[in-house]
């Protein structure tokens, strides 16, 4: 019996590694609730620089949050001092209000598209910052606290052509 459930294990583990071969990083930061002047950083060394990476930034949201998209200003600063600044905005939910994330309960993932075809030729660390943009219809002003975001998560994967 020990034996048995034993090996079960081991092929479901093996199994659930073999799935997600193509990642490189994948880490995450529990934010309770996002200020606007709060940045979310990542760090990861040199990756070999011959080979091309897709990058996403992944989100877990619960109901508390109120908005169908999400607004985020990313930063990717290369070892030498380069800085590549992009705005970005993602739908969250359906039209009919529907959470378009994974999951099961009242937590949904998004796993959302940041960047396609990436090399880091620079040896060194890398650095990703992402903060929140979110801004209410008409308002100048960002919202202080967003709430609903449980999670900020960025992952680099190496692209199916390398497979």
């Amino acid at each position: 019996m020990h034996k048995a459930f034993f090996l079960l294990v081991l092929i479901t583990g093996l199994g659930i590694q073999s799935c997600d071969s193509d990642r490189v990083f994948d880490e995450y930061k529990s934010v309770s609730t996002w200020n606007k002047d709060s940045i979310v950083t990542f760090k990861f060394q040199e990756l070999d620089s011959l080979e091309a990476y897709n990058l996403f930034i992944n989100i877990r949201n619960n109901s508390d949050y109120k908005y169908s998209n999400l607004f985020l200003i990313t930063q990717i600063q290369f070892p030498h001092g380069k800085v590549i600044s992009d705005t970005l905005e993602y739908e969250m939910a359906a039209p009919d209000g529907t959470w378009l994330g994974t999951g099961f309960g009242d937590v949904k993932e998004s796993k959302l598209w940041y960047k396609e075809n990436v090399s880091f030729p620079e040896p060194g660390e890398y650095e990703v910052r992402i903060k929140q943009a979110m801004r209410k219809n008409g308002e100048v002003d960002g919202i202080e606290n967003l709430e609903g975001i449980t999670d900020v998560g960025f992952r680099i994967e190496k692209t199916t052509q390398n497979n």
